[in-house]
């Protein structure tokens, strides 16, 4: 097993290598505006694993996606040679779903903003349901009334 260090130094080369291939070299129209987000290797540098997203529509994504599997012997050759590593590991490309996980927290917490925004209006012009003070308070008796 490789250490991290030198696992997470492969990586950034790797993403550093393939990015320049597929903005330079690689000519295929499918390939769609692409960017590698992330990678990540094993710690045995067998594999690596990288990340990309794509700007547009689902079309766009499943283009890229083929595009990125017949590229991938070129791009794993083109690896080997810069990266001069005795076994070039395999390259997998993942779609990345950390934006669109982003994307819909961000909603969500607008969402929570706005009914939050809604509640705090109502209470602000709201009135008790009941008495102002809602807690039972023991009656003062007279004086004259407990000695009787």
């Amino acid at each position: 097993m490789a250490d991290e260090g030198r696992a997470r130094r492969l990586a950034d080369r790797i993403k550093v290598i393939v990015a320049e291939m597929l903005e330079q070299k690689v000519k295929d129209p499918r390939l769609g505006f692409l960017t590698i987000t992330d990678v990540r290797v094993t710690g045995d540098l067998r594999e690596a694993t990288l990340f990309y997203t794509v700007y547009g529509d689902d079309q766009s994504w499943v283009d890229t996606a083929a595009a990125l599997k017949s590229v991938t012997g070129m791009l794993r050759t083109e690896v080997g040679r810069q990266t001069g590593v005795k076994f070039t590991p395999s390259l997998a490309f993942q779609p990345d779903t950390v934006p669109d996980a982003a994307r819909s927290i961000n909603e969500l917490l607008a969402r929570a903003a706005a009914a939050d925004a809604q509640v705090s209006e109502i209470a602000e012009h709201g009135t008790y349901a009941g008495d102002v003070d809602p807690y039972k308070h023991p009656e003062e008796e007279d004086e004259d009334d407990s000695h009787e």
